[in-house]
């Protein structure tokens, strides 16, 4: 019997806009709608529609409450649009939707790249160019709440080089898109969702047998090559499932594996910074503040230093003036250079392996269980090398330098100058795998009472391995040129590829990380009502812990590694390198400094090398909420409303490690909260073909994890005053409002708008507070004994006051309004099978009271896509772009300097997809043709300004060919 899922208490739009996920809140395929859950009216003006319909009439009796059926779009490029247009117009609530062409054939080749043509999403790119986490709506990437098949997701890993991911994002590029089918960003809540996302709820949902019946086998392959690289990288995949004769049973697994290249040049610096001058050398004139930065210029010029200067000459206000003419005092003082302004090269492997086995069982038309499984690792080995110049904390002297209007150094000569090679070997190991069994029972004379149930383990494990082995060069003369804007040009008068230049050590360091997610739940809802109108109840369990711990050893394998190998042995161990400056023999040098031992008995830190910090978090949520869905006749027209409330309630607990007195001990701290969360969406069709949209919610995202965990640090010897996390910090909640529509206007094609905007509390500031000592959980007989006499004094450990300054929840609210335009458009009329998908997006954003950020960091205000595509006589043509506005990646302040802000430049990719289908073959073979970043768009950050460089990277561009087919 084809069972019907109502189109669900909160909505007909969850059941229709998610066409067969695994419902958005309960996680099932089986709550949520696909074709086969179309109207008769719609259908007859819908081929899709139409055929979906009839293969699901044939498969299974009708029923007043519906059971999903397949997602699976047995089609090419186009139709995989039509079915997102048919999802997004039946649903109630504000969604789109993403399907993959057929069983393994998704229409890009990572799953943060589908999701960034979706209006209103970005996507954050690691350096190589490849998507990595989701943005939505003017929020970063913690704002999204990422589910898989309905469940909560966490992935150990630390995003992009360099990132601090604390794991509330998700990095997408572990998740191999052969095993989804598709791919669901709701951007207005309903009650049966997940809590957790401002900005949205993604859920990704993995094929299953069902959703092609019959015995199949799916196969593709495919060879990447870079225009950096120098080898070919394979890719691909396989995809068996079977059911049988009567549909009662199926299986399905999945096995997929890559290999590809980390090939990329750059320049990075680590930040921005002016000279740290002394009295004499400001002179006592206005705009020079004396000690204001980090990059130290000699009282004396020291022996050797260069560029023609007499040793032992003193550096003063006169001298500064009279060796940088054109010059003022003020303009010396404030000049910026980069920290460490570096050429960068990195070169590896990325290596990934996933698994997927789903079962389905279906006894009769009121019963169906499924468990579905998944595994995915990946291995990351590359070797990361910089060559740095050394501003912050150097002696550079600067002689005929310019700088330009905003005070950045445009061209120099630096006199004492020095550079040091930081060579990383980085060896990343991330691992997850997934298991949710769950199922689906219909009940009552009239079979309309459901209850969908699922439980769901998750665990993801992550280590990072990264030594640094650092040799310096000998004192030089460098000519420095920024007049090009791009990046800065450094020349040193030593040439750094020469393994006998005269190294000598600078530092090594052992830096390992390692991380676990581990997740479970489970979730019940019961549903009374028909296809249009009912009720529903649920309740969800959700345990989600995260644990990070670092290891650091900043001297004792430096120590015996330079006795090890004295400076007159080491051009043995260097190499010349093909970045134009040397590199290390990292495992010879390993081997000879005994590097396994050292690493063996690091230290754990409160900080790990990727900027997270060390700590765990565990958050227990019990969450219950009731929903209803209803259908009108409004003026002779369909009014469909769903509405309902969910309330959270969470147990916290977050520990860290404390340093009192020099020992260092866990602390634990707990917390709890719980907030009712509302929402209201109405889809009022004015017309047959135009739909109406309004909606209203409240929703919350949980704080960010680093500024959660302890670390506790007392700054005097009276413990009067102290510095930690705050554990007890509030969730982000905001109130959420949307108007809308659309046009829809056949076939695939579709004009909508959508206006919404959102009004967020809960950003963090540093703040002051005065608590009992008892308050910050740490044993009274861990303080020094003039520590305790001191809260004795004070009336003992229930009494005495500590000034603890934390992080602590502002009072401003952040506003964002913005508005999402797309036109999805057939052109047959031109030439047919030729269509055009767009859409364009704009952000803005304001703050109202203290410790709010003028604009929330990482997202453009200005974003579009265009793709048009052709299809016909079994090829397909898809030619995309994307373009994203520059924005703010950071909040101000940063390396010190209240002005500096980190952006990061507008950039837009040019990509292509093209197959050949031979028909008549057996398999019906693809040839497949990808180009990705074909015009070679680089990444590129600044420092507050246009012409100060904080990170520039060349991913260039990368060409597949391959093959797929189906037996």
């Amino acid at each position: 019997m084809q069972i019907q899922f109502a189109r669900t208490v909160l909505s007909h739009a969850l059941m229709v806009a998610l066409l067969g996920t695994a419902g958005i809140a309960q996680a099932q395929d089986t709550s949520q709608p696909t074709a086969t859950t179309q109207n008769q009216t719609q259908s007859q003006n819908s081929p899709t529609r139409a055929n979906a319909q009839q293969q699901n009439s044939q498969q299974t009796p009708k029923a007043q409450v519906k059971q999903l059926g397949a997602v699976n779009v047995s089609g090419g490029y186009r139709s995989s649009i039509e079915f997102s247009t048919e999802a997004k117009r039946d649903a109630t609530n504000v969604v789109d939707t993403v399907y993959a062409e057929d069983i393994g054939k998704f229409p890009d080749t990572n799953i943060a790249e589908s999701l960034n043509r979706i209006p209103g999403v970005q996507i954050s790119r690691d350096v190589d160019g490849e998507g990595m986490n989701v943005q939505i709506r003017g929020l970063g990437t913690d704002f999204t709440k990422i589910l898989l098949n309905g469940d909560q997701i966490s992935v150990a890993s630390s995003g992009s080089l360099d990132s601090q991911n604390q794991n509330r994002e998700v990095d997408l590029d572990l998740l191999p898109t052969e095993f989804f089918t598709q791919l669901t960003v709701n951007k207005t809540p309903q009650a049966d969702m997940t809590e957790g996302g401002i900005a949205g709820v993604v859920d990704m949902r993995t094929t299953r047998p069902f959703d092609n019946p019959g015995t199949h086998l799916t196969y593709s392959e495919q060879n990447t090559y870079n225009s950096i690289g120098d080898d070919v990288k394979p890719r691909g995949a396989v995809i068996g499932s079977w059911t049988n004769s009567d549909n009662t049973f199926g299986a399905l697994i999945g096995l997929t594996g890559s290999r590809s290249d980390y090939d990329v040049r750059g320049f990075e610096t680590i930040g921005w910074t002016t000279p740290n001058l002394s009295a004499a050398q400001c002179g006592g004139a206005g705009g020079c503040s004396p000690g204001a930065g980090s990059w130290i210029i000699p009282s004396t010029v020291p022996a050797g230093a260069g560029a023609g200067l007499t040793a032992g000459q003193t550096i003063n206000n006169a001298w500064l003036l009279q060796h940088n003419p054109g010059l003022t005092t003020s303009q010396i003082a404030n000049a910026l250079i980069p920290r460490l302004g570096r050429d960068s090269y990195i070169q590896g492997t990325n290596d990934h392996q996933s698994a997927l086995m789903s079962f389905e069982f279906r006894p009769d038309e009121r019963a169906h269980f499924y468990l579905d499984t998944l595994f995915s690792k990946q291995e990351r080995n590359f070797d990361r090398l910089d060559m740095d110049l050394v501003g912050r904390s150097g002696q550079m002297i600067p002689t005929n330098m310019q700088v330009d209007q905003n005070d950045v150094v445009t061209s120099a000569t630096f006199a004492n100058a020095q550079e040091f090679l930081e060579d990383r070997p980085y060896n990343e190991h991330v691992h997850f795998y997934n298991i949710n069994p769950g199922g689906e029972l219909l009940f009552g004379d009239n079979e309309n009472i459901k209850l969908d149930f699922q439980g769901y383990s998750q665990r993801s494990w992550y280590m990072n391995e990264q030594p640094t082995i650092a040799v310096q060069s000998p004192l030089m003369t460098v000519t420095y040129n920024n007049t090009d804007g791009k990046y800065p040009v450094i020349s040193p008068s030593v040439n750094l590829n020469n393994p006998n230049a005269g190294w000598t050590w600078y530092r090594l360091n052992v830096d390992n990380e390692t991380r676990v997610t581990d997740n479970k739940g489970t979730r019940e809802d019961l549903t009374w009502g028909d296809d249009d109108n009912n009720l529903k109840l649920g309740v969800a369990y959700d345990d989600i812990a995260r644990q990070i711990k670092a290891y650091v050893d900043t001297s004792a394998w430096q120590n015996f590694g330079e006795s090890a190998i004295p400076a007159s042995s080491l051009p043995a161990y260097l190499t010349s390198g093909p970045a134009g400056f040397i590199g290390a023999n990292n495992s010879a040098i390993m081997a000879a400094t005994d590097y396994a031992y050292f690493e063996s008995i690091a230290a754990s830190s409160s900080a790990a090398a990727t900027g997270a910090s060390s700590g765990d978090i565990e958050e227990s949520t019990w969450a219950w909420y009731l929903e209803g869905n209803g259908k009108y006749d409004l003026w002779g027209n369909d009014l469909r409303i769903n509405g309902g409330v969910r309330h959270a309630y969470t147990d916290q607990t977050v520990s860290g490690p404390v340093t009192l007195n020099g020992q260092t001990e866990t602390v634990t701290l707990k917390h709890n909260y719980g907030y009712y969360l509302p929402s209201f969406n109405a889809a009022y069709n004015a017309t047959d073909d135009i739909i109406v949209r309004l909606a209203a919610s409240r929703s919350m995202t949980r704080p960010d994890p680093s500024a959660m965990v302890p670390g506790l640090n007392f700054s005097d010897p009276a413990a009067e005053i102290a510095s930690e996390g705050n554990p007890k910090l509030a969730p982000y909640l905001s109130t959420n409002l949307d108007f809308g529509g659309e046009w829809y206007t056949g076939n695939e094609g579709y004009v909508g708008v959508d206006l919404f905007g959102k009004r967020i509390t809960g950003f963090t500031v540093n703040g002051t507070s005065l608590v009992p000592f008892t308050a910050l959980g740490v044993p009274f007989a861990d303080l020094t004994s003039t520590q305790q006499q001191s809260i004795d004094l004070r009336g003992g450990a229930n009494s005495a006051m500590v000034q603890v300054t934390q992080q602590v929840n502002a009072n401003g609210t952040l506003f964002i309004k913005g508005a999402e335009l797309t036109w999805v458009q057939p052109l047959d009329f031109i030439f047919k099978g030729l269509g055009l998908q767009s859409n364009y997006t704009i952000v803005s954003q304001r703050n109202i009271g203290a410790g709010v950020p003028a604009q929330a960091v990482g997202i453009s205000p200005h974003t579009y896509n265009v793709t048009g595509y052709w299809e016909g006589y079994g090829t397909t043509l898809r030619l995309s772009y994307v373009w994203n506005a520059a924005q703010i990646s950071s909040t101000a302040d940063q390396n010190g300097l209240p002005f500096g802000q980190i952006k990061t430049d507008a950039r837009g990719q040019l990509d292509l997809g093209a197959s050949y289908q031979f028909a008549h073959l057996p398999s019906k073979p693809m040839i497949t043709l990808d180009a990705i970043n074909m015009t070679k768009s680089d990444l590129r950050s600044t420092f507050t300004y246009e012409n100060a460089a904080y990170t520039y990277y060349t991913p260039g561009f990368s060409v597949m060919l391959g093959i797929r087919g189906s037996f």
